[in-house]
């Protein structure tokens, strides 16, 4: 069925506001928003559905509540983040008629305190999420530009064992330092494999359900 003569003359009217580059700044800014909006969804989603149903206790409804809040909110909060920082940056550059390097640093600096300043769980894993990206890329930068000498042998290993070693230590004996879903998965990993009752919690179960 066609469409009706007023919806393709609307469709005409908008497809030609998009593409005047007089508006290209804003109109980016509200597509940032979006695609904010998706990507969070995308993302949050199978992570919140996986670790609720491995690791929340609760009823169908209230895990479905949780995974429906968690998504929600990473969607809300990188959305409103990238409207934020693109916005701050098309500001600047207006202001001060060209782009610069610093200009990256102090809108995602604004909008990171404005959007993920909250200390929640969701913004708590973004933030580490983010930061063992930024240490990796840093040293990199060093290494190019020249202040790290580049190491004649592949470092890898040794950060794999430091990393590893560091983090079974921390959960040992120092528990509580670390991240709830992280204590979560290892102790579902390290503590619960040491208790059984029988076949079912051995193989099947990872814990004996309460006899009826």
């Amino acid at each position: 069925m066609a469409a009706p003569p007023q919806l393709r003359a609307l469709l005409v009217a908008v497809n030609a506001l998009l593409r005047k580059r007089r508006y290209h700044a804003a109109l980016a800014v509200l597509k940032g928003f979006r695609n904010g909006a998706v990507y969070g969804a995308k993302i949050r989603a199978p992570h919140a559905l996986v670790m609720t149903f491995l690791f929340r206790n609760g009823s169908l409804q209230e895990k479905l509540w949780a995974i429906l809040q968690a998504t929600y909110m990473h969607s809300w909060n990188l959305a409103w983040f990238v409207f934020t920082y693109k916005g701050l940056r098309a500001l600047q550059s207006r202001i001060q008629g060209k782009t610069y390097p610093a200009h990256a640093f102090l809108a995602a600096f604004l909008g990171g305190i404005l959007v993920f300043g909250e200390n929640n769980n969701i913004n708590s894993q973004i933030n580490m999420y983010l930061l063992s990206r930024v240490l990796f890329a840093l040293v990199r930068l060093a290494v190019e530009k020249g202040y790290i000498p580049e190491p004649r042998w592949d470092p890898f290993p040794l950060l794999t064992a430091v990393v590893w070693g560091l983090v079974l230590w921390l959960f040992e004996y120092h528990r509580s330092t670390l991240q709830p879903s992280l204590q979560s998965s290892m102790t579902y990993l390290y503590e619960d494999s040491n208790v059984w009752h029988g076949i079912s919690d051995f193989l099947i179960y990872n814990k004996s359900r309460p006899s009826n």
